[in-house]
């Protein structure tokens, strides 16, 4: 896959434009989704975006600790003259990618509490994952084992951790929905006036 993308220039820019772009855009969607629920009405969003959130940050935990028990080199140190290097490189260990495993951890996550979004953000989970090979920046394994990682922290979260997750998000709603509740109004009126007037 690296060196199918590194003899392509037609294929080389899309890729590695879309690996620089996808990562912020993945993670503001993701705080996105608390802006999705109404002011003091369902928690479902709310309760999806800090999850995900959470869920990562363990992820990317887990994986320090993995990370110090076998220090993986990256494809770029182990071969040289086979890997194509498309990023900046890395002393970071190899295994588990950092990036599959905080993208998985998030889209398990949401997942948990829709399973339409879920499929959305488990697709660009996989494009992330992906893109980390084709840059020459990990082994398949590496992602593979980020999934785990991040299906394993999403679990954790959704499942063991769902009350306490529940007690944080009323408490962060408490300063949140008074400030978002003028910006949903002015919203409304704006949708209402655009059905309105076409």
């Amino acid at each position: 896959m690296n060196a199918a993308v590194a003899t392509r220039d037609w294929l080389e820019d899309p890729v590695t434009v879309l690996a620089d772009a996808a990562v912020p855009l993945y993670a503001l969607a993701t705080a996105g989704l608390w802006l999705l629920a109404r002011p003091y009405g369902n928690q479902r969003w709310k309760l999806a975006s800090a999850s995900a959130l959470i869920a990562a940050a363990l992820a990317l935990a887990a994986n320090q600790a993995i990370a110090h028990l076998w220090m993986r080199p990256r494809p770029f140190s182990e071969h040289p003259s086979l890997t194509h290097v498309l990023a900046a490189r890395t002393t970071d260990p190899s295994f588990p990618s950092d990036h599959a495993a905080a993208a998985f951890a998030i889209a398990f996550a949401v997942f948990a509490f829709s399973r339409r979004t879920g499929v959305v953000f488990l697709a660009v989970a996989t494009l992330i994952g992906l893109s980390r090979i084709a840059l020459g920046m990990h082994y398949p394994s590496d992602i593979l084992a980020g999934l785990l990682v991040g299906l394993a922290s999403a679990a954790l979260v959704t499942r063991a951790g769902r009350p306490w997750m529940n007690r944080v998000v009323a408490l962060v709603s408490r300063v949140s929905d008074p400030l978002l509740r003028p910006v949903w109004g002015g919203a409304r009126r704006v949708a209402s006036s655009l059905r309105v007037f076409p």
